[in-house]
């Protein structure tokens, strides 16, 4: 954290809380602690993921307890939809990791840039067609396909899965509960392997991650209650609105 002002400190550990409620409360939320530690300060594009997903190990679990407890990962078909994105979260990531070791900064930017775009897409689609689907749960084969894709990607950014598992999931008609449960579980194993990875590279800035990851935590508690308790229609388009304007930036920035 050497050379980072107070002002910057006290926005990481704001993309922090927020972020941490956006992982439990709509899903897409992971995003942001990677997009602080790459828009304000100099690390490096394996040192920007390699701290934000470590950060994701906490998150992962508590959000995992959290839904267990309010019941939603007791379900037989969410538990093996989560269990079967774990599985394939130990394949994808370490993909992910030694991908990100070959992108540059500008590459990087223009990656996340993508993601952040297609995320914000995602939600909005979720959003304008959820009253309109009925409850399902998509085969086996099309969740391994699903977990590979957001393994990989979150490899290389240096995310935890939600932001992308979620809405996909939500896409083919897993009830948005569900699909947030079953993302947490996928969320420990990424950051889990993607941390074992990025520290064997020595990308891990692990002050930043603990500034980040306080208030992350405790972002993923509210952002339970928050889902469980509250309308969340709000939060997602104020979610949208921000990832839309994040994006040109982060390609810019790169």
């Amino acid at each position: 954290m050497t050379g980072l002002g107070v002002p910057v400190l006290v926005l990481l550990g704001l993309f922090g809380l927020i972020g941490g409620i956006g992982i439990t409360a709509v899903g897409p939320g992971g995003v942001l602690p990677t997009i602080g530690l790459f828009a304000l300060t100099d690390l490096s594009p394996a040192e920007v993921a390699g701290t934000a997903i470590v950060t994701h190990v906490a998150t992962g679990a508590l959000g995992t307890v959290a839904y267990t407890r309010s019941g939603q990962l007791r379900e037989p078909e969410t538990r093996r939809t989560a269990l079967i994105l774990a599985a394939t979260a130990v394949l994808g990531t370490p993909i992910g990791v030694l991908l990100n070791t070959l992108v540059s900064q500008r590459a990087f930017g223009i990656v996340l840039a993508v993601l952040v775009t297609l995320v914000a897409c995602l939600v909005w689609y979720r959003d304008r067609g959820e009253h309109e689907r009925t409850r399902a749960h998509p085969p086996a084969a099309r969740v391994v396909v699903l977990g590979l894709a957001v393994a990989i990607a979150s490899g290389i950014v240096g995310i935890g899965g939600p932001m992308l598992t979620v809405p996909l999931l939500v896409a083919l008609r897993v009830p948005v509960l569900e699909a947030l449960a079953s993302a947490q579980a996928q969320s420990v194993v990424i950051a889990g392997v993607g941390t074992l990875g990025y520290l064997a590279h020595g990308a891990i800035d692990w002050p930043l991650a603990a500034l980040v990851g306080i208030p992350e935590l405790a972002g993923v508690l509210l952002g339970w209650k928050i889902a469980h308790a509250l309308p969340t229609r709000s939060l997602k388009f104020a979610l949208i609105i921000t990832l839309f304007a994040l994006a040109p930036y982060l390609a810019l920035h790169g």
